[in-house]
This record gives structure tokens, sequence and C-alpha cells, in this order.
């Protein structure tokens, strides 16, 4: 080895570990060995990417700063291990085909947004892809969602049923081409194509002359029952503008199920009231916000208010759904986000979605601006729809038509949702465009892990070595729809990142189907995380926390280790475990579940316990409205300890408040009633808080009597809604920031970490981590997973990890 090292030629052998696969990196290391003057070769393997160079240390030098520093924009390098290997004195380099080997460790990308190449060509009628809807190059296009196995190579990818024609295989074969083994490259030659289908009237629209159907079918026929199939009728191929014709059923009030990456959206113009209306009615969604798509940052602009940071993520390659403030003048229907003011808005990210808004800009009235509502195509609580007979199925009696392709989605992916927060990004849902890209962990894994997260909102994550797989957006775990799912997708990901979990990690739940499915499973070793503790460890697994930390964790529901429902815990935590330092002051949760759907028996509740039966006769709306007899009854399951669990919950002091204050008695998805109660706090600015106390015993008691009696007399005052609810977030964050200071008091621990869907309200996020500064506490929240139940299979991994490594 040492006269290797001493020859004035040298060859060295890189395996390059990270995102290194269909992201144009081949062709890359190719162009710089050209510029080095380098010999040999680069081939993708299921470890990475193998590549042996031979020339001068100092073109060899130079090379390996350029993969660093100059790699492709999509590409991530995670490692790069070197090895000295004998010359072979060859004089050219080559890029060879893919190796399969024993051991998988390459990483998948992401789907990612049409790049800005590929845009000039989509609208340059001299191109020859020209207005083609599935434009790609090696820098942009669907991965993660058509990858079948690895190495990601064509015949991997649901791409394989499209041979290519000579003038793409051209491109694919040539290592300085943008399209060198672009797996889903293709042109409307050789490539997918689209369809329209429409099973409804829509304005009398007439299509090539023809009426599309003579009638529209009532919406209580199904699929099958109208006749399937046979029965549809759709625009006939040849040059017809299908997106064309598409964008002008949407200006005339039509809802479509489109196609895109991951699955189906559902759209209509978000300016159309009735249109809207329609759609929440049939899709069964009666308050959720539904997502809009729009041309362009300009539109977005005219709809909302953005800084800097939030443009920078509307556009970002990723092209999630970002949550933004509205304008006052905002011209969106109502109905689109009722009661919030605030939009999801995304931007374009396929050819077909920058093809279907601009031709609805010219189909709408000039100066309107176009928005689309673009929301998941599926009925309420069942995962969205992908396949296309699926679709037709699930979607026929929601939308007027469908527009489609024939290019198979491989694995469902929703999009992702997120918004800028405390200076940085912050996710509600961690889905496309970000799975199955993993999170980087500072320590090894023991063994290989599965951690099957949470009920709602549910994501898995399987890991080993120090990667973590966190899967896209599940969803709640309420039927066999979304459960069959869940299963697939931890095949899929333990298929194509070679992972085969020896130990897996759990919520304590006995219900959550989640749990079921573990302690069903035929692995031996398995590890139940509190929920709360999963929470905080989300946090520590993200930043590479090792010390304990003050925890603060708020939600709606977790299971406590007594067995009470938790949701305000303050705690002393690391990986290994936690001492439950402080929680909200329990009360009765009665009827369960009905509780959460009825906020107005938590307000009731509160009321009784701080008055006794004396509340009955406070002067206030909440009281007058009340149902005694039906009162009389949750009095005795209360007393009698039926169906009245215990809780802490954080998330149902919230919805209290909202019913105290007459805005909500019943919602109809969790957390609908603190999200209209931070929606009137927004827009006042208040300073003082409300009287609380704490009970200094083990563990402390978060007391919020005091709270709620002064929001009564306030009440009572007839002072603003708004006023009252700014206050209770002020307040709230006080408690907890006094929570943290009896916390560091007793333990000696400046480190803080907030967790729970509680932290998804902006307004008491960013007060308590101003206050917590102000404190000199060092305050870290979730970053790269969501703090909601999304990020909980995360901290399951990091605990379970921990807990394995004592053994």
């Amino acid at each position: 080895m040492s006269s290797i090292t001493e020859s004035t030629i040298q060859r060295r052998r890189l395996l390059v570990q990270g995102i290194v696969q269909g992201v144009g990196f081949r062709p890359f290391v190719y162009g710089q060995a050209l510029r080095w003057s380098l010999a040999g070769f680069v081939y993708n393997d299921s470890q990475g990417v193998t590549i042996e160079v031979e020339g001068t240390p100092e073109a060899l030098d130079g090379f390996q700063r350029a993969l660093n520093e100059q790699a492709p924009p999509l590409a991530r390098i995670d490692s790069v291990a070197t090895e000295l290997v004998h010359p072979r004195h060859e004089d050219t380099f080559v890029i060879i085909h893919s190796h399969k080997g024993s051991e998988r460790s390459a990483l998948i990308s992401p789907d990612t947004a049409t790049c800005e190449d590929c845009l000039r060509e989509l609208f340059d009628p001299a191109d020859r892809r020209y207005r083609y809807p599935f434009i790609n190059c090696t820098n942009c296009g669907p991965r993660f969602t058509i990858v079948q196995d690895v190495p990601y190579d064509r015949d991997k990818t649901t791409m394989r049923v499209f041979p290519m024609c000579p003038a793409c295989q051209a491109e694919y074969d040539d290592p300085l081409d943008r399209r060198f083994h672009a797996q889903p490259n293709a042109c409307p030659v050789c490539g997918p194509q689209i369809r329209l289908d429409v099973w409804s009237n829509v304005g009398d629209s007439e299509i090539v002359g023809t009426r599309l159907i003579a009638s529209c079918p009532s919406e209580q026929l199904t699929w099958e029952q109208w006749g399937g199939q046979d029965a549809m009728k759709h625009v006939p191929t040849g040059n017809v503008d299908f997106i064309t014709l598409a964008a002008g059923l949407l200006a005339k009030g039509a809802i479509l199920a489109i196609k895109g990456l991951g699955g189906y959206h559902l759209a209509c113009d978000a300016l159309d009231e009735e249109a809207v209306r329609r759609l929440r009615q049939r899709k069964r969604r009666e308050a959720r916000p539904f997502a809009l798509m729009v041309p362009g940052i300009e539109t977005a602009q005219q709809l909302c208010v953005l800084n800097d940071a939030e443009a920078t993520l509307l556009k970002s390659y990723r092209r999630p759904i970002v949550l933004l403030a509205q304008k006052m003048d905002c011209p969106v229907a109502p109905g689109v986000a009722p009661a919030c003011n605030t939009l999801g808005i995304m931007l374009p990210y396929t050819p077909l979605h920058y093809l279907l808004l601009r031709a609805f800009a010219k189909a709408i009235e000039p100066g309107r601006p176009a928005a689309l509502v673009m929301t998941s195509g599926n009925v309420s609580d069942e995962p969205i729809a992908y396949q296309d007979d699926d679709a037709r199925k699930r979607l026929f009696s929601i939308a007027d038509g469908m527009l489609t392709h024939n290019r198979d989605i491989h694995m469902r992916c929703d999009d992702s949702v997120m918004r800028i927060v405390a200076g940085g990004e912050q996710f509600f849902r961690r889905s496309r465009g970000y799975a199955p890209e993993p999170v980087s962990l500072s320590i090894e894994l023991p063994v290989p892990l599965l951690a099957c997260g949470g009920h709602l909102k549910n994501t898995f994550c399987l890991g080993k070595g120090q990667k973590a797989f966190l899967s896209h957006h599940v969803g709640d775990l309420e039927n066999l729809e979304t459960l069959t799912s869940f299963r697939e997708g931890i095949e899929h990901f333990s298929r194509l990142f070679d992972i085969y979990p020896q130990a897996l990690a759990y919520d304590l739940h006995p219900e959550y189907l989640a749990t079921k499915y573990a302690l069903d499973s035929d692995i031996a070793q398995k590890i139940g995380v509190q929920h709360h503790h999963a929470h905080i460890a989300s946090v520590m697994a993200e930043h590479g926390l090792s010390e304990p930390v003050i925890g603060v964790a708020a939600d709606g529901t977790g299971f406590g280790t007594d067995g009470a429902i938790w949701g305000c815990e303050i705690l002393l935590a690391d990986l290994t475990g936690f001492e439950r330092l402080a929680h909200l002051a329990y009360i009765p949760l009665v009827g369960g579940e009905q509780a959460v759907h009825q906020p107005w028996r938590v307000a009731a509740t509160y009321l009784a316990q701080i008055y006794g039966d004396a509340f009955l006769n406070l002067d206030i709306p909440l009281v007058h409205s009340l149902d005694r007899a039906k009162w009389h009854v949750l009095t005795q399951m209360i007393q009698k300890g039926i169906n009245s669990p215990p809780t802490s919950s954080l998330g149902r002091l919230f919805d209290a408040v909202a019913a105290l204050l007459g805005l909500r008695n019943e919602v109809y998805y969790e957390g609908q009633a603190a999200v209209e109660l931070e929606m009137l706090a927004a827009s006042v600015d208040i300073s003082e808080p409300y009287p609380f106390f704490i009970a200094e015993q083990t563990p402390a008691k978060l007391n919020v009597s005091p709270m709620f009696e002064s929001i009564v007399r306030d009440i009572q005052r007839d002072l603003p809604a708004q006023r009252i609810a700014a206050r209770f977030h002020r307040s709230i964050a006080e408690l907890l920031l006094a929570a943290c200071i009896a916390a560091r008091k007793q333990t000696g621990r400046n480190m803080v970490a907030l967790s729970g869907g509680v932290f998804q309200n902006l307004l008491l996020l960013e007060q308590l981590m101003k206050r917590l500064e102000e404190e000199g506490f060092q305050a870290f929240i979730n970053r790269r997973v969501p703090p909601n139940d999304g990020g909980l299979s995360l901290g399951q991994l990091a605990v379970a990890a921990a807990r394995l490594r004592q053994l």
C-alpha cells in the first residue's frame, strides 16, 4: 500500500451514501471525472454509488472536493468512504450498469417539483415536449411514488411499461445529457398519456361537439349501480386538449378528480362558493379547511400576506402546502377555510398542474385570481385514492369527472403541510417532497427497529444504523382501508431500505390499531413507549440531545401510566425514561370520546368542579343553553365513574374555553374548537394573564380554576370574546413558563423540549418561546417532524433504541 501512496498515480474507490440515485449523480460524477482528466468508472448499487477514479493525487483531491461542494440539487451526500486500490492504468471513465448487492442502504429521493429547465421546455412551442404533462429530468419529477425496488432503475419503477422511443433512449444513454438515466424519462411519442372522463353535466358543457352525459346521475348511486366502466363515456383520444377542457369545466363550477404524484386531488374553483359548498357536502368534510393551488407567488400574494421565508418555502422544490395569513379582502370563498384567518397554499409541482392552472387562468374572467381547491381525493377518514379503478369507484359520487393518466402510482403520498413559526419551519404533515428522506440520528441504532406510531395522523418509522426512515402520512387509523395502507407501507419501506426489524416500539394505548398491530407481530422484542415521552423524545432525537431535558408535552389525548388520559405534562425526560414533575389538574372526561366531539361537556365539567351545582345559576350563555336533563345524566355518570376517565388534557381545556365563549359546542374534527379560539385571539395583544396556581405536591398540579372563574366574570361583564381568548392564550403561556421555572428549580435542568399537537397553536408557541428565552431557557421544538402525533414514531424509535442499549 505504501508504494501506491508514493506513486504519482493513485486509484481511489469511493462509496458514496445518501440520496445519490435518480438525482443525476452519476452523470455529475462523469462530468467531474472528465474535468479532472481521471479514468475509472461509476455505478449504482444497493448501498449507494460506487466510484473508482485514477489520476494524480491533486486531481483526485479536486474531484472529491467537487463531489461535496457541487453535487446536483436533489442529491444529499451523507458519507463518502474512501480507500486506495491498485491502479489499472485505464484511459477512459465510464458509467456501468447498476449492481445489486446483498445489503441495501441506498436512499430514494422524494418526489420533487418540475425544475426550471423542464418548465422552459414545457412552454416552448419549438420543443418536442411542448405541453407534455409528464416532462421531467434527473433534477425533478416522480421518485418515491413510482419506485418498487432498488437499485433505482427504470425496470423497478411503474415506468417500466413505457419503452422509450429512440429520441428518449438517446437522452437516457448520454452521460452529458440532463436526462441521463432519468428513470421517468418520456415524451408524447412513448410516454404516459392523459384522459378526461366526465359523468355529470356541468353547465350544459359540450366537448368535441358531443354532450358529455345525457343526464347527471343521482348522488345516491354508486359506481357499480350506475353501470361502472361500461357506462363510462370519455372524450376520445387523439389531438384533443384534455387539460384545457378540464380547466373549462372547473371554470363552469365542476368538481374534478385530478391524478397527481401520490394520489388524486379533488379540485374546484376556490372562488366559486356554490362549487365549494357542493364539494364539502359530497366529501362529507363539514369544516376542516381545504388546501389551494395557485399558479405562482403573485397569485398567492393576492390572497395572503407572505414574508420572505414563507415565499422561499412555497417555491422550494419540495412544494409543501404552506399555511399563510389571509388578506382582509381575500376573495376566496368563505367555505374554503371556515372560521380561519389562514389559507393553506401550494404552487404547482407537476407539469400537469402547471398546464391546468395556466388554462384555468385563461378560462375565468380577466383579473380574477386563479385559485383551485386541491384537497385530498378521499371521503373523510379514508386514505387518499391513488389507484385508478379504486379512485373511480370512491370518488364517483363526489366528482363530476376525472382528469387522469396511465402512469401508475406505486405508493400513495399525501401533500406535506408546513408553516414558518418561531424563526423556522414547522410541519403539520410530513409527506410528499420529504418522505422517504431519512432523519439522521446522532447515535447508532443497536438493531434494526420499527416504531408503529399513534392512532391519529399516523406515521411509522423504520430505522437502522444512524438513519430513521419516517413514513409518509398514513392518516387516522380509523378503518380497514387505512390500516391496510399502514401495513403495506411498512412492507414497502422494509423492502426498499432492507430493514427487517428485530425489535419494535408502540404506544401504550391498548385500543390503538397500531398498538394491536405491534402486539400481534411475530417480532419478539416489543417496547411500549408512553405517548408524551415519545413526543419529547422526538424533539431530542431531532436535535441530538442526550442529557435530560424538561419536557412540556401538550395535546388532546395520550394514555398515561396511571390509566388516565394525559395531555399537559411537565416531564424530566431522557431517552430511556421520564419522571412526571407536574400536570394539569385532572377533570373527568364525561362520555370519553364523545366529550372530544362535544366541548360543552368539558366546559360544564370545569364549571361544576369549580362552582358545584351552583354553576347552573350562572348568568352566562353556556348555562342558558345547557340541556339540564342531559347534564343530569352526565352528572350521574361522573359520580358513578361510568365512562368518565380522568384527564389532564390541555387540548380539552382549549375546547372548554371555546365552548364557554360560545364558539363551538360540537366539533367536526379534533382541534377545531381550539383552532377557532386561536383565530379569535390572534387580533388582540394582551400582556396580563389570568390567575392560576401550582399546587406543590408530587407531581405538582397546574390548577386553572382561578382562570376559569375570571373568564366567567369577564363573560358576565360582556367583555369582547377576542380579548378573553387572547388573555387565555397569554395565561397558558405563563402557566407553562411557571411550570418550567419550578422544574428547573427542582432538577437544575435548563433545556426545555416542547411537543404535542397543542404546539401547532402559533400564538401560544411564539408567546411561550419568547418567555422561555427571556427567562434564560434553551428551548427546542420539532422542526423535522410534526409536533402532533405524526412525529410520535420518531420518538418511539429513539426511546426503544436507548432502552435496548441499556440491556
